[in-house]
């Protein structure tokens, strides 16, 4: 597939012109950080999306199973899972089906709550999600597409941002949020 060519002038440039010359000047800087970072994780996902596309994994699908492997027994509880991506139990829920589906990961009983499931990494979705990290790392994420320099303060922002957002709190989890 052939790359798209670059646009001669930046389309988030002119918007933002457009927002100054339509008199919204004091939202036209904010307009132009929410769209910016909208656009940058649409240009990164779709370097994850190509990355992860020979494993027949989706990004979501790839976080539960590398979470899974980063604990010390290869299995969370779904709440876990659910508290540490932050993103909607249903979604987890959704996610993990296929995954068990696939036979990448089992739904488990949890042993001391008989409401509660427990997610358990099979030997196949480890091998896997091994596998896939070391594509996502190779192609991804040890050339993010900007400096070391850049990247940390970029890091360092967007870690601001989501801390005002309400996303983590004081004090600071071990080791220090990035």
């Amino acid at each position: 597939m052939a790359l798209p060519r670059p646009l001669p002038t930046d389309p988030l440039a002119e918007a933002k012109r457009q927002w100054l010359a339509h008199g919204w000047t004091d939202a036209a800087d904010g307009m132009t950080v929410v769209t910016s970072v909208m656009r940058a994780q649409q240009l990164l996902l779709a370097r994850v999306d190509a990355a992860l596309k020979p494993f027949g994994l989706s990004f979501a699908r790839f976080e539960v199973l590398r979470l899974l492997a980063f604990s010390r027994a290869g299995r969370l509880p779904l709440s876990s899972v659910v508290a540490r991506l932050q993103v909607h139990a249903t979604t987890v829920t959704s996610t993990a089906e296929r995954l068990v589906r696939d036979g990448l990961i089992r739904r488990e009983p949890h042993p001391h709550d008989g409401r509660a499931a427990m997610l358990s990494l099979t030997e196949d979705g480890r091998a896997l999600v091994e596998r896939a990290t070391t594509a996502l790392n190779s192609e991804v994420f040890s050339r993010p597409g900007m400096s070391s320099t850049d990247a940390a303060d970029l890091v360092a922002i967007v870690a601001r941002l989501r801390k005002d957002a309400g996303d983590f709190a004081e004090p600071r989890p071990q080791p220090d949020p990035l």
